[in-house]
């Protein structure tokens, strides 16, 4: 019974919230306390990643658990005089994460990604625009961006969904202002190239994280999975 009552008391948000300002302490003061104290950074490192396993198992109190030995490890360090550790000034506030794609026949992997990346607090999603898609990928979206853009407003993981900047990527991110920015595993831009144009565009660095494998739903990987198996079974129906 206090198991339960327990389980029913614990805020998701909390722990985000506390998941994102240990994050944030950790990776401004990680080449100072790696420099002397490794294993103790290493330990922290793990207890923090564990936070965020249980989180996405939905096992919110070993979650709460666990990155509350992390905060441990770094107020150790503090209360010794090694380190000034500054907390997030709005991490009483959900934190924001921005996420940016084309999205085009939503699949399983697609899920993945949004309940992954809302994980770590609000999901803002932009929708790459149609000219856009055009110019990088060298051919138009299967659906236009206004039908995916209604899609994606529908997914329970987004809090927010809006179409992208036809002329500057970062435009979007100057509006929303996250504090975390989540990369798909097949997108080929450069964590630290990223992190230094936000920087100089934001006035402050938000923490970028990559969803890390690509994984795979009864053979289905990308929406080009997708478009091959509608092209081999049913292209000639249409001759």
């Amino acid at each position: 019974m206090v198991f339960a009552a327990l389980k029913r008391e614990v805020d998701p948000d909390r722990v985000r919230r506390y998941i994102y300002g240990v994050e944030k302490v950790l990776s401004d003061l990680e080449e100072a306390i790696g420099a002397k104290y490794p294993a103790l950074l290493d330990a922290a490192k793990r207890y923090l990643k564990d936070s965020v396993h249980y989180l996405e198992k939905g096992d919110l109190e070993t979650s709460l658990v666990t990155i509350s030995y992390a905060e441990g490890l770094i107020d150790s360090l503090k209360y010794m005089g090694e380190i000034e550790a500054s907390w997030p000034a709005h991490i009483g506030e959900q934190a924001k994460v921005f996420l940016a794609g084309t999205f085009d026949i939503i699949h399983p992997g697609h899920i993945e990604l949004f309940k992954w990346a809302s994980s770590f607090g609000r999901l803002y999603v932009v929708i790459a625009r149609d000219v856009n898609v055009q110019r990088n990928k060298g051919r138009k979206p299967v659906l236009p961006e206004r039908a995916r853009l209604k899609i994606v407003q529908s997914i329970r993981y987004v809090y927010e969904a809006r179409l992208g900047d036809e002329e500057d990527i970062f435009k979007p991110i100057e509006e929303i202002r996250p504090d975390v920015i989540v990369l798909g595993p097949d997108q080929t831009i450069s964590e630290a190239l990223l992190e230094k144009e936000l920087e100089s565009r934001l006035g402050y660095k938000p923490t970028v994280k990559r969803y890390p494998v690509k994984e795979s739903f009864e053979g289905i990987r990308s929406s080009s999975d997708i478009i091959r198996k509608v092209c081999l079974f049913y292209c000639d129906l249409f001759k």
